[in-house]
């Protein structure tokens, strides 16, 4: 999915691109090469630097950004030319404590100014330590990972069989906390480096100063794709160059302008190396030539999309446990409601989970009459509404009183649906003494409100507000008699029913106070 508008920028297009042979080069070239990378006008650190990063100096390659109704020119992430990949053979089997940097000069002394190093992960863990040992059983084995894995991860994400997918320290979302028994002995398991980015900035430095060249790195590491079979490799370090790259502005060469696009280009080079360096012979740094890029101070922690902007942060049991804890906290009285019609599906199925609701003797106390037609409504509404207006001027209030108090009724009226819950005494036990039958019908009166605030509830995870009223309590006699229903069906309430102007969120929970006394 795409992210938000980071202004950040791949440098491309400042010199000619056109395929060529890496090559060695003397150390008198060497020695000058980091002055020469600084006076180009396209990727140092120069003093123009600030006035060439604004996006309406860039050349482009037929796009551009629309700024103040003009459209001014905005680099592509593609240089424009060919890029080239080489693995790089000859390197060590890597343990802890070696020297990363010096096998990397020894093995490519032409380096130059703008490559960038793909380097495995695993060889920044072996260099730092970050192996440990385990058992060569292989049940033993398997058990040490897994508790590796819940050592290293801070949340799981989804857990399917014997899959797990965590989110770890770095804040990312991998399969096993990206512990790994891969290339490693058969006695170790590999965890991922503790600071990728700065291992990836400590290697870019060595080379430097080793070499007098300014190159990127990128650390890399293996992962899986939501939605989509096989693994690719992506970057979990970086150091030297723009990981992301936004078109948010831009004009393509269609004049049709990009809102939302933004490339990772860091994760784009990370999985070109996977390409060279492969998975079975041993070659655990690649190099990518040709690409230019610019150093903005993005890191490959950049990429990682934090829990309040991800549309899928919460992995399957974080969400159904959230689910189960928001549900009853969506449920709040709505007043009104939008155009929206409502699904009649919608509200049939929460009926349908309201009764669920727990009923004395396995009985159903409840009935939901749901007023559809619009005259019926009319007919009912309008002759309590005339009874509440005669009660209350009855009561001495004042005419203007009166009108403010009536009008309140009007949800109802306005309401795309109205739902009446009715208790219906069927299986009610009979008593001789008022006593027991009057618990006996208070016990039927609660079990209607269980069944009342489950539709509620079942509403508001459907994303359909409502509002309990209590109004048909008020006029029973007149309710039954309008809608033709037995003596013995006692209203209690109404519900109005329809979409709210805005999505509903779950409210704080109250304190309980003193509405709970623990004894």
């Amino acid at each position: 999915m795409p992210g938000h508008h980071r202004r950040r920028d791949v440098c491309g297009g400042r010199r000619p691109l056109l395929r060529r042979p890496i090559r060695h080069r003397s150390s008198r070239r060497l020695a000058g090469s980091r002055d020469r990378h600084r006076r180009r006008s396209g990727c140092g650190r120069s003093q123009h630097s600030a006035h060439h990063d604004r996006p309406g100096n860039h050349r482009g390659h037929g796009a551009g950004r629309v700024r103040h109704g003009r459209v001014d020119p905005v680099t592509d992430h593609a240089p424009g030319g060919s890029i080239e990949l080489r693995p790089l053979a000859g390197l060590p089997e890597f343990r802890p404590g070696d020297d990363l940097a010096a096998a990397v000069v020894a093995a490519a002394p032409w380096l130059a100014d703008d490559d960038i190093l793909i380097v495995t992960s695993k060889v920044i863990s072996k260099v730092e330590g970050r192996i440990v040992a385990s058992p060569t059983d292989p049940d033993e084995r398997d058990a040490a990972r897994r508790r590796l894995v819940d050592q290293e991860a801070v949340r799981v994400v989804a857990r399917k069989g014997r899959t797990l997918i965590t989110e770890n320290r770095l804040g990312i979302v991998q399969a096993a906390s990206g512990i790994d028994g891969s290339n490693v002995d058969g006695g170790e398991l590999a965890l991922l480096p503790t600071d990728p980015d700065s291992s990836a900035r400590a290697l870019r430095e060595h080379i430097r100063d080793r070499l007098g060249v300014t190159v990127g790195v990128v650390v890399t590491d293996t992962m899986g794709r939501a939605w989509r079979t096989g693994q690719i490799d992506a970057a979990i370090g970086s150091s030297g160059l723009a990981v992301l790259h936004a078109y948010a502005g831009a004009v393509d060469g269609q004049g049709n302008e990009l809102f939302v696009t933004e490339v990772a280009v860091a994760d784009e080079i990370a999985a070109a190396g996977d390409l060279v360096k492969g998975k079975l012979g041993g070659v655990p740094v690649a190099v990518l030539r040709g690409l230019s890029p610019r150093d903005d101070g993005s890191t490959a922690r950049t990429l990682v999309r934090e829990g309040a902007e991800d549309l899928f942060w919460l992995g399957t049991e974080e969400s159904f446990a959230r689910g189960r804890s928001e549900a009853l906290l969506l449920r709040r009285s709505i007043r009104q409601f939008s155009d929206q019609p409502v699904d009649p599906d919608i509200v049939r199925s929460a009926v349908d989970e309201a009764l669920t609701a727990p009923a004395p003797h396995h009985t159903r106390p409840v009935r939901f009459v749901w007023l559809r037609t619009d005259d019926v409504r009319t007919r009912l509404l309008t002759a309590m509404r005339e009874q509440w207006r005669a009660d209350l001027t009855g009561d001495g209030v004042s005419a203007e009183s009166v009108e403010k108090r009536v009008a309140k009724g009007n949800i109802l009226f306005d309401a795309p649906e109205v739902l009446i819950p009715f208790c219906v005494p069927d299986g009610a036990h009979p008593y001789p003494d008022e006593r027991r039958t009057a618990a006996e019908s208070t016990m039927f009166t609660v079990a209607v409100g269980a069944a009342v605030q489950g539709l509620l509830v079942s509403l508001a995870t459907k994303g359909v507000g409502s509002c309990w009223i209590g109004s048909t309590i008020f006029a029973a006699d007149l309710v039954r008699n309008v809608l033709d229903l037995p003596d013995d069906w006692e209203p209690l309430g109404a519900i109005a029913v329809g979409h709210p102007n805005e999505p509903l969120t779950p409210r704080e929970p109250v304190g309980a106070g003193d509405a709970l006394i623990e004894l």
